[in-house]
């Protein structure tokens, strides 16, 4: 909440449907998650356990009820959803998020080797017990060149027809696939195609896991764009970038004013 008397970008209050941020859990310590958490957890709404830490993460538990005392939601990469569909565990990855008491899940494709309608029918039957994200876009950087802005957009429209309540737009945490190039390149043209589209912001997440990505995102889309894969570091960073209270996106705020 501002008390300083500048005017700034308005923020809407959590529970929010637009300006999210969602952190990513790569494996960090305990300790380090709840001083983030305590500190920031006004800026964060969710916590992604990034592709499939949550299975190795022994103090997974109290992660979640920190999550939890400071209101702030979480779900598990969607990276996990591919290996249980992989060995045809489908009802044992429902069952290990009902474990963990998931009200979201996230269902993606990135990494095995299944169409996006097949996506979308698992979109359709999870999203009777759960918020589902889904994601689109491939991990593979060679894979990810052959998709056009038009099959991006089919995706998307596909997804949140089957029940999806966004969906991300894959680029990895290292910034380097989906709606990146291999070399880190933000893929402008399937961007603008998504932002000129009729499909509302709102239900579009897009990974941004550098200050970059996140700086442009901002610059293009507004403060209150949805971004994620955003390391535990930059919670606090990426609020000032959204309240132009950064170099970055300094000027930004002040030329709409005036």
């Amino acid at each position: 909440m501002n008390h300083s008397g500048l005017k700034l970008p308005a923020r809407q209050e959590k529970p929010r449907e637009r300006g999210i941020t969602i952190l990513i859990d790569n494996g960090i310590p305990l300790q380090f998650f709840r001083d983030t958490i305590y500190s920031a957890g006004c800026y964060i709404d969710f916590v992604k356990f990034g592709w499939g830490t949550s299975i190795v993460s022994p103090r997974l538990g109290e992660k979640i009820s920190c999550l939890k005392e400071n209101g702030v939601d979480y779900f598990f990469g969607g990276t996990l959803f591919e290996k249980f569909l992989s060995q045809n565990k489908i009802e044992e990855f429902y069952t290990y998020c009902k474990k963990y008491d998931c009200r979201h899940i996230e269902i993606s494709n990135g990494t095995l080797s299944l169409s996006n309608k097949e996506k979308a029918r698992h979109i359709t039957d999870f999203s009777k017990e759960f918020h589902v994200f889904s994601e689109v876009g491939s991990k593979d950087s060679t894979l990810s060149r052959e998709f056009s802005s038009s099959e991006w957009l089919e995706y998307i429209l596909e997804d949140l027809e089957a029940g999806a309540k966004k969906v991300i737009t894959e680029a990895r945490e290292s910034g380097t696939s989906g709606i990146c190039s291999d070399t880190g390149e933000m893929r402008n043209d399937i961007v603008q195609e998504i932002i000129s589209s009729n499909i509302p912001l709102n239900d579009i997440i897009f990974e941004a896991p550098s200050k970059q990505m996140q700086t442009f995102f901002i610059m293009l889309a507004g403060s209150e764009v949805n971004l994620a894969n955003i390391p535990f570091s930059d919670a606090v960073g990426l609020e000032t970038l959204r309240l132009g209270l950064r170099s970055d996106t300094f000027h930004l705020f002040e030329e709409e004013r005036i």
